[in-house]
């Protein structure tokens, strides 16, 4: 771990103290109130919950920290990219979208901006880093790409953006700011589906925007505010918890995805395996740099559907979900929801199981 990352793990988990009057909890009450006190003439830090409460003010304080930048809470990592391309975007104005990223996020861009005079243009990942980007208003990156894991150079491309009059957006959510820091690299906003990793336990939806433009931050705060796209107290307080144990399970993720990675690649079921933490995957080239490891994301490919949901339903300690980044490994056969990935190819989000008993069900199931 860098000492900027200790540093922000440390300041995460003691965000509070400064604060705390004698008799006060350690932890953040849940705080399901509407509504707050304010008689005439009175001030006080929230008035009505769509526009603040106090789950967000502690849960943004804390992703603040992390992220080094102002930071606005949602109810999902979508309405985080709605809210951070409403923001950016107008009538008239064309976005690049990754067209190997999130399928979700092209949904919006060609089921609603369009209709809204927003002109979307797909790029994959990996031409982004020669690609022309002139005459663009926004330019959405992910990187690494889900699920493809492809990468491109964050710094390079907000230089070019920049210098052709785009802003620049990225969804970070693979990665968490722990292991990729797209602000310092350039980026005006990240975006991140905090259900996955952040909250860590499958059992919240959340997002986040942060960015370090006030007058963009404030427009992403306004979106919030009057579209309605407000964090429960419950989720707000879920997620407070879930981030003060990332940075341990992150360390944990990744040394085991690095791990079994390895056996994959040299095992005769597997083909085409894809893991940046690889010397020879092609995404290698971002890590160490741009990105701080491989992350916890494994791509790989069976001969075909049929043999990956035998291995899926065979292993024991794989959950067959369509999210990632929780305590629990899980995987998924990506082509059933119109990824452009071959019919065998698997996503494999690596847990914090103990990482040979992993592997045990793992190697089992593909004997099977």
């Amino acid at each position: 771990m860098t000492d900027a990352n200790a540093r922000r793990a440390a300041q995460l988990l003691h965000h509070r103290k400064a604060g705390l009057t004698p008799g006060e909890p350690i932890a953040p009450p849940i705080v399901p109130a509407t509504t707050f006190h304010l008689p005439a003439n009175g001030t006080g830090a929230n008035g009505y919950s769509r526009a603040g409460t106090p789950g967000w003010t502690e849960l943004e304080a804390q992703l603040s920290l992390l992220e080094e930048a102002e930071t606005v809470v949602f109810p999902s990592g979508m309405a985080a990219i709605a809210a951070a391309l409403f923001a950016c975007l107008k009538a008239g104005d064309r976005v690049i979208l990754p067209a190997d990223g999130y399928y979700v996020t092209r949904v919006l861009a060609t089921e609603f901006l369009a209709g809204l005079g927003v002109e979307a243009q797909m790029l994959a990942t990996r031409d982004y880093d020669s690609a022309d980007l002139g005459g663009a208003a926004l330019v959405y990156i992910e990187t690494p790409s889900n699920p493809g894991l492809d990468v491109c150079d964050i710094a390079a491309i907000a230089a070019r953006a920049r210098a052709a009059g785009a802003r620049v957006v990225v969804d970070n959510t693979t990665m968490t700011p722990f292991l990729q820091r797209p602000l310092d690299l350039g980026a005006d906003l990240v975006v991140a589906a905090d259900t996955k990793a952040p909250g860590g336990h499958s059992d919240l939806l959340a997002g986040h925007v942060a960015g370090r433009d006030a007058a963009l931050m404030a427009r992403v705060r306004d979106w919030r505010r009057l579209s309605g796209a407000t964090l429960g107290p419950f989720e707000a307080w879920l997620l407070h918890r879930g981030l003060e144990t990332l940075e341990l399970r992150l360390e944990r993720m990744c040394a085991s995805a690095r791990f079994i990675a390895e056996r994959l690649a040299a095992h005769g079921a597997v083909r085409d395996l894809r893991y940046p933490g690889l010397p020879g995957d092609p995404s290698h080239r971002m890590v160490g740099g741009q990105m701080a490891n491989g992350g916890f994301l494994i791509g790989f490919t069976l001969a075909d559907a049929g043999v990956a949901e035998r291995f899926l339903s065979a292993c024991p300690y794989l959950a067959q979900s369509t999210s990632f980044g929780a305590t629990h490994s899980s995987a998924e056969r990506r082509a059933r929801w119109g990824d452009a990935v071959p019919e065998g190819f698997l996503r494999l989000s690596v847990g914090i199981e103990p990482v040979e008993e992993l592997w045990r069900g793992i190697e089992g199931a593909l004997a099977g």
